[in-house]
């Protein structure tokens, strides 16, 4: 019925015919429904965007994703099974972690994650450095889309969380102060593997290149 429907407007457009009395109340229904999701001169609103503590969230994300996959992309892929010992988390299952509470977290907000992922297993899916990396701005980019998608008024909101009542602003501080427990152990790992991470790495060229130059001895 649809496809006929869309046949018909087409045609009658370019022809000019009057088409509405020929056609059953039925199909005026479904025929205003096609013109109504087809019609792009209507302008749309846009979403204002987030505020408040929605803004210092994403302001947040946009830092610890760059932090991690600046120091991800330092690291050699060698490296990327690396663990400082026995039992503790290698440097791909550190960063697969962040990943795996990015899309997990969200449920808080009552965003799922995606479909089809297996949370519990995230972790240790992978040791490939192209794949930990994806993975981890995919994640970044589900927890940002979930916050877009709140209100102002969502805040104030509650969940169940660690035995109580918890507003939607804890649990942003919550994704936060997580995000850096797990930026700090990355750093930590990347030094006792003689990396440096490339933030400091840049500051301390500029600060090199700041110096004034040595006068020679006389």
């Amino acid at each position: 019925m649809r496809r006929v429907i869309l046949c018909f407007l087409g045609f009658t457009a370019v022809s000019g015919m009057t088409w509405v009395g020929t056609l059953t109340a039925q199909e005026k229904v479904a025929a205003q429904r096609v013109l109504t999701a087809t019609d792009t001169t209507t302008p749309k609103t846009a979403l204002a965007p987030p505020s408040g503590a929605r803004a210092d969230l994403l302001d947040r994300l946009d830092y610890y994703e760059k932090r991690f996959l600046d120091l991800a992309g330092a690291v050699p892929a060698k490296k990327y099974t690396w663990r400082p010992g026995e039992g503790v988390r290698s440097i791909s299952e550190v960063y697969l972690h962040v990943a795996a509470a990015n899309f997990n977290l969200p449920r808080l907000l009552g965003t799922q994650p995606p479909a089809g992922l297996d949370i519990r297993s995230l972790e240790k899916s992978t040791t490939d450095k192209t794949k930990v990396i994806q993975t981890v701005k995919d994640s970044f980019a589900h927890i940002r889309e979930a916050v877009q998608g709140l209100s102002e008024a969502d805040e104030t909101k509650t969940v169940k969380l660690f035995g109580g009542d918890r507003t939607y602003r804890y649990v942003f501080v919550f994704i936060v102060g997580h995000l850096g427990e797990h930026l700090g152990q990355s750093i930590a790992y990347a030094r006792m593997n003689g990396i440096v991470p490339p933030w400091t790495e840049e500051q301390q060229r500029q600060q090199q290149q700041a110096k004034p130059a040595e006068k020679p001895k006389p």
